[in-house]
């Protein structure tokens, strides 16, 4: 178990994240390193996720994604939000 603090991150994340597999490969990913949270398309192209875990984690998560074959990141907006309590996974909206 990791000492370091858990946190979540609201993103608004630009590129070419849509038709691409971003979701189900952020669920997969997201499930794997242990982080829960949500994820779905936006109708302006981008993907909208909020991801919780610690800060090491969902850099990893990031990093796993854009090193995807035909994802590419180009753009995040992020902010810290609130943890939600009791949440148990990782899902597409």
């Amino acid at each position: 178990m990791s000492d370091e603090k858990t946190v979540r991150r609201h993103m608004k994340i630009y590129g070419r994240v849509q038709g691409v597999g971003f979701r189900y490969s952020a669920c997969y990913a997201a499930s794997d390193l242990g982080l829960t949270g949500w994820v779905r398309n936006e109708w302006d192209g981008s993907v909208e996720m909020e991801v919780q875990g610690s800060e090491d984690l969902i850099r990893r998560l990031l990093d796993m994604l854009n090193g995807g074959r035909f994802i590419s990141i180009e753009g995040i907006e992020e902010k810290e939000v609130a943890i939600v309590d009791g949440e148990s996974r990782f899902r597409v909206r």
